[in-house]
């Protein structure tokens, strides 16, 4: 599907956890609308299935936002391909269960080396590349705001994620770049149809007032949304893209 406006027209961008699910939606949306998408994760047979998908417009940079060294790796690929930066999707992100009374030190690391520390440096890095008129957009989560039973690492993570565009907007203040959340409810994944099944779905999708799971296209539509200059007067704010779980 091509859009009649293309909205990121020669722009370059980097999407984070853009191999699958509403990273790959995100990346195919850029592209459509004339966008030029390095996708970044830690899955190469992924990365290789995504690039086939997404065409010559796309670049896959194998790595992990928890290692600063990989990290070094997308961005050195950006500059010498591309020169600029645009946009920039931090969409990488982990989440398990464990009830209070059963959490470990592990999983605390694990969750927030991944969304916290990660989304912090993977940001970070980027700015080096990035002029006026570049939008950061942070992948946060409904969990941040309700809660979520055995959740504990995971929401308190992406409650987290949700101040640091509130802190990076102030810090960016002057350099004309934007920095928004983008947080997704119940979103039917590869990897939420592979844990939940059909009826999970269903149950699910039954909690949103939509009465139905997201499609990762959908918040894909509204990522290209924060990235384009139609979102031009925005910067510490919060889109949310769940069916409104998050809002009633």
């Amino acid at each position: 599907m091509s859009y009649a406006i293309n909205r990121l027209s020669g722009k370059t961008a980097v999407i984070t956890g853009g191999a699958t699910g509403i990273g790959r939606a995100a990346a195919k949306r850029f592209i459509e609308e004339g966008a030029f998408v390095f996708i970044f994760g830690r899955r190469q047979k992924e990365l290789d299935a995504a690039v086939a998908e997404l065409g010559p417009n796309a670049r896959a940079v194998k790595g992990s936002v928890s290692d600063e060294a990989d990290l070094d790796r997308l961005y050195a690929a950006v500059k010498a391909e591309r020169g600029i930066l645009d946009v920039v999707f931090a969409n990488a992100g982990v989440g398990s269960q464990l009830k209070l009374g059963e959490i470990t030190a592990k999983h605390i690391d694990e969750t927030f080396d991944v969304n916290v520390k990660g989304t912090i440096f993977t940001v970070q890095k980027a700015l080096p590349l990035m002029g006026k008129g570049g939008s950061i957009i942070l992948t946060g989560s409904s969990a941040g705001t309700t809660g979520a039973s055995a959740f504990t690492a995971y929401s308190a993570s992406k409650a987290a994620v949700r101040n640091l565009a509130r802190t990076w907007a102030e810090d960016l203040k002057g350099t004309g770049i934007r920095v928004n959340v983008l947080s997704p409810g119940a979103t039917a994944t590869e990897l939420a149809k592979a844990a939940l099944g059909e009826e999970g779905l269903k149950a699910y999708g039954s909690m949103t007032a939509l009465q139905r799971m997201g499609d990762p296209a959908e918040v894909g539509a509204a990522a290209a949304f924060l990235a384009s200059s139609d979102s031009s007067f925005m910067t510490a704010s919060e889109v949310a893209v769940d069916g409104g779980l998050a809002q009633l």
